[in-house]
């Protein structure tokens, strides 16, 4: 129903926060809402305060605005809550996470959703995510959580497992998908090609290039992938003008493409006759050929690690120009091309009955994909609309790349249930079971460490 009450956790973010708030206030269907801003770091809560204020001023969005620094303040009266939340100081946790596993041997390709780094970053981010869905079961029982936070699966699966709160995670990582298909197919669909390098690396002087062929891949081609977040893989594409399949092309096209395109995803395609979605720095992290210290294949497919500090050092800049806006120093007008990756689509549709077909949203399997396990958190086409958001069934997936997304729900589920419970026999069987991970001994090694590292966010692993 509109007007409706929107709560945004982590607001203060420089990007998702930022992004979030242009695109909702520049939503003529949600004028008179109520927007609530959470974020437990003050300081640039009140950067974003101002500048909401000057949005909600000279966008005429008629929107009521309130600020809290504990999302218990503002939950009442929340029909969708939308949360990007992260323990702080990501960058440097995140580097912990890999330096740790280094000190056993473990080289681990990228750290973040898979590998011994993924339990980790899991294990810190569900307590506080938890906590938030346990008083919305008790003040806004109804309300929808719009889950952005990293790792996906794990962070939905915990909350679709352990609650009674609706949940749907949203990613653009799609977009990638769509962004190297255009790159692939310019010559035929007509697509402008941008100089530089192009690549589906998390690499902000990359990304703009990316983003211009997908935008127009976007215009011309329809692709169905389905899977895991971050390791979806295209099962159709299509001609949005024409209506013919354009696999055959793309195939023909990208086995005679430059080799040094996306070389992990080259072999992965080869092998598995499915063209993965992500790029090389996601898909990396869930397949067990990518960490061997012998060969060294991520010098061979050149996966290069997140570039933490230069992340922190965008994020303090990019709070500057935030607080410049808010003083009317700088020009708001470019917030309006904004997009929320998604959040603004589930709430215009769900609250005002609309119907939107979204690319990728993340939601229990009912029976989405038939080969993989009924309520595991999986990556699919789906509709919004007054009624919920719900997965289009895409049928089965090739039962070898459905294996391979099997192993790593259970090793998803098994992090949860630790993380839920403290459980130490279930976080060992959860590194036990990562691709990453080749040895009994190394598995409890890390694990210690991280258990004794992190001890002040995994509280739930001490009690006695």
């Amino acid at each position: 129903m509109l007007p409706t009450k929107i709560v945004i956790i982590g607001a203060g973010s420089a990007i998702f926060g930022l992004n979030s708030l242009a695109a909702l206030m520049n939503s003529q269907r949600l004028a008179g809402s109520h927007l609530a801003l959470v974020d437990q770091n003050a300081e640039t809560l009140a950067l974003v305060a101002r500048l909401a204020e000057r949005l909600n001023h000279e966008w005429d969005a008629q929107m009521t605005l309130s600020t809290h620094t504990h999302h218990a303040e503002a939950l009442d009266g929340a029909a969708f809550v939308v949360s990007a939340i992260e323990v702080p100081p990501r960058e440097k946790l995140w580097q912990s996470d890999y330096e740790t596993s280094l000190k056993y041997g473990v080289r681990q390709p990228y750290a973040e959703n898979g590998g011994p780094g993924g339990f980790a970053h899991a294990a810190r981010n569900i307590g506080p995510v938890m906590r938030i869905v346990r008083d919305m079961e008790r003040v806004c029982p109804e309300a929808w959580f719009i889950n952005y936070t990293n790792p996906m699966i794990r962070i939905c699966d915990a909350i679709a497992r352990y609650s009674q709160i609706k949940v749907v995670g949203l990613c653009h990582q799609i977009h990638a998908g769509y962004g190297m298909v255009g790159y692939v197919l310019a010559e035929a669909l007509g697509i402008d090609v941008p100089d530089g390098l192009i690549s589906a690396h998390a690499d902000p002087d990359i990304w703009p290039r990316l983003n211009h062929l997908a935008d127009q891949a976007l215009e011309r081609v329809e692709i169905i992938a389905a899977g895991l977040n971050h390791f979806t893989w295209m099962l159709d594409i299509r001609d949005k003008r024409t209506g013919e399949d354009l696999y055959p092309l793309f195939a023909k096209r990208w086995a005679t493409f430059d080799p040094t395109f996306e070389p992990l995803t080259r072999r992965v395609y080869r092998a598995f006759a499915r063209f993965p979605i992500p790029g090389d720095e996601h898909l990396c992290e869930y397949l067990p050929w990518v960490s061997d210290p012998l060969t060294k294949p991520w010098e061979k497919y050149e996966i290069s690690l997140y570039d933490w500090e230069r992340t922190a050092k965008l994020r303090s800049h990019g709070h500057r120009e935030i607080e410049q806006m808010g003083q009317g120093k700088m020009s708001i007008e470019h917030l309006r091309a904004a997009d929320s990756e998604g959040a603004l689509e589930v709430i215009e549709n769900v609250a005002g009955a609309g119907n939107h077909y979204h690319l990728a949203v993340n939601l229990p399997n009912q029976g989405y994909i038939t080969n993989l396990p009924k309520g595991a958190i999986v990556e699919v086409p789906g509709l919004m609309n007054g009624a919920g958001v719900y997965g289009l069934g895409v049928g089965s997936l090739p039962e070898p790349i459905s294996e391979l997304c099997r192993r790593e729900i259970t090793v998803a589920q098994l992090c949860v249930d630790a993380a839920i419970n403290g459980d130490r026999e279930a976080a060992l069987q959860c590194l036990l079971l990562d691709p990453v991970i080749t040895d009994l001994d190394t598995a409890q090694h890390i694990l210690d460490d991280y258990l004794h590292t992190y001890r002040e966010h995994l509280p739930q692993f001490w009690q006695t």
